[in-house]
């Protein structure tokens, strides 16, 4: 696939055309990053990992709310790699999301600046690479969001802030994983589980009596994750982007691509303790075990290590006491103008069931059977440039066909500004977890059982949790309400990376035939420029006349 890059001074120039549209005021962070290929060896063994600036995992981006990121990513491997941003929303700017619907990859030998603004945000994210099978070989890395100074945050300021990026991992090259999927088969069971990219011996250092933030991220493949730290409560703060009530908990199960904050205090006799992290709902339970160090230390960890809770009621039962805190400030969903989400009408209603089967003998995954296939031309720059013949909007069905999949570029066409409500149906014997870039969305639904209409008179209707990653468990249904109110192409995927990969994913196109700025930034003026899109011009006119079926 021919692309079209541009060089360092044109890329510039469009770094500037980038930032015309944000306001003055808003601070600049500069990043440069050299994403190569280095030996690691997380579960003691050698094996080629993917590193940004020499570090695995790679850098955290610490920001504050409407900071502007100016990330220059340079590609040292030997194949095309795009970065995504989980949970950032990327306001207006769908072109920046990362991942092949939205933008061209960065070829080989090439760099590409990232121009974001974490707008109206706060919280835990990170970021990770969204080609291939990249992610199983790292490029993986913490956001973390700061309020503004004067915005006061519902607890006090912690005596550190710490990074926990947690995964299930495998020792095989990504490459040969990638393969197996190719070639039409499944993941294996993975190998261990890292904690900050070890599979032992992770150590965070605190001091007696003081309090910590811990940032807690599942950055792995496909298992459910649990939490603990021996003897010490921890009291979530914060999911997502959302302050939310502080309720104390022993152990927390993390799911595929999800991200939380807690606050622990050093309030234990002066020893080592236990930090442990073990799969959920699996036959064989992967475990691995960190450090917890006080300064003042009298020994080392001993003791038996702290069990997990086993029964999936217990999982069921957290998830739903994770709610917002109404009294704390900093930015959060506001749709319509008002924070009673639950006194919107809702415009439409889509349901979302995964399935699976085989296509030309092959292993795939689909939702409402639709089993997603890439183009060679990113969706969003086929909506810009008008080119024939990418992807047919209203390619997926809103409500699960029952039927066999099918191959499909799969597009579901939505409206800006529409208030919709999307009930994912699992009937697996797994947990699901599912990811809306671009969006955070209330979770106003989670129960075992078929949904039905009649269902909605459980929903948390004032106040649940806002977030952009949400699990769905075996044999349940879970409903989110979402505010269509960012206007773009976003990817809608399971966060088991396996799934994704074989076609368990669609775009959400959100429309307007509005050509404001208001409503939509312009196409970058260094987007790099791929299959049909490329001998284009990025000062083309992008909006597209209402009532286009074709792309």
């Amino acid at each position: 696939m021919e692309v079209k890059s541009v060089n360092t001074t044109a890329m510039i120039l469009g770094l500037f055309f980038l930032i015309s549209f944000v306001a003055a005021e808003d601070p600049y962070k500069f990043f440069e990053w050299h994403v190569t290929y280095g030996n690691i060896s997380p579960l003691k063994v050698a094996q080629q990992g993917i590193l940004i600036n020499g570090k695995f995992p790679g850098p955290d981006i610490a920001a504050v709310t409407n900071d502007n990121l100016i990330i220059n990513v340079f590609n040292h491997l030997d194949e095309p790699f795009l970065i995504s941003w989980s949970g950032i929303r990327n306001w207006r700017n769908s072109y920046q999301d990362g991942v092949y619907g939205t933008t061209c990859p960065i070829p080989p030998g090439k760099n590409y600046t990232y121009a974001l603004q974490v707008k109206d945000q706060i919280g835990s994210f990170y970021y990770f690479p969204s080609l291939g099978f990249h992610k199983a070989a790292g490029g993986f890395g913490a956001i973390r969001i700061s309020s503004r100074p004067r915005i006061p945050v519902p607890f006090p300021a912690p005596a550190g802030d710490y990074t926990v990026l947690i995964g299930d991992w495998y020792k095989t090259n990504h490459k040969d994983l990638r393969a197996q999927l190719d070639n039409g088969g499944k993941l294996p069971f993975p190998d261990g589980i890292l904690i900050n990219g070890r599979g032992s011996g992770a150590t965070l250092n605190i001091e007696p009596g003081k309090t910590y933030r811990l940032r807690i991220s599942n950055v792995g493949l496909q298992n459910s994750l649990n939490f603990r730290i021996q003897n010490h409560k921890m009291k979530l703060v914060e999911v997502e982007g959302t302050h939310t009530i502080q309720t104390p908990f022993s152990s927390l199960d993390v799911h595929v691509g999800q991200s939380y904050s807690v606050l622990i205090t050093a309030d234990q006799p002066a020893k080592d303790y236990y930090i442990v992290v073990s799969s959920r709902f699996t036959s064989k339970i992967l475990i691995t075990a960190g450090v917890l160090h006080y300064s003042n230390s009298a020994g080392p960890v001993s003791g038996p290590i702290p069990e997990a809770p086993i029964q999936l009621r217990w999982s069921f039962d957290q998830a739903r006491a994770i709610k917002t805190n109404l009294a704390a400030s900093g930015p959060r969903p506001n749709p319509q103008g008002t924070y009673h989400y639950g006194k919107i009408k809702v415009t439409r209603t889509i349901k979302l069931a995964s399935s699976a089967g085989n296509i030309n003998g092959k292993q795939r995954y689909a939702v409402n059977s639709a089993s997603f296939y890439p183009t060679d031309t990113p969706l969003k720059l086929a909506d810009y440039f008008k080119i024939a013949g990418v992807y047919n909007p209203g390619s997926i069905p809103d409500q699960p066909t029952h039927g066999a999949i099918y191959p499909v570029t799969s597009v579901m066409q939505t409206d800006y500004k529409a208030f919709v409500e999307i009930v994912f149906e699992n009937w697996e014997d797994i947990v699901q977890t599912w990811h809306l870039d671009g969006y955070s969305f209330f979770v106003v639904g989670m129960e075992l059982g078929k949904w039905s209409a009649a269902s909605r008179k459980v929903y948390n209707l004032n106040d649940a949790v806002s977030r952009c990653t949400v699990q769905v468990y075996p044999r349940s249904w879970t409903a989110i309400y979402v505010s269509l109110d960012n206007v773009g192409m976003w990817n809608l995927r399971s966060e088991l990376w396996e799934r994704q990969y074989l076609g368990q994913q669609f775009y959400m196109r959100v429309y307007t035939p509005s050509t404001s700025l208001r409503d939509e930034y312009l196409i970058p003026k260094n987007a790099l420029l791929c299959g049909r899109a490329t001998g284009h011009h990025t000062t083309t006119p992008g909006p597209l006349s209402e009532g286009s079926e074709r792309f």
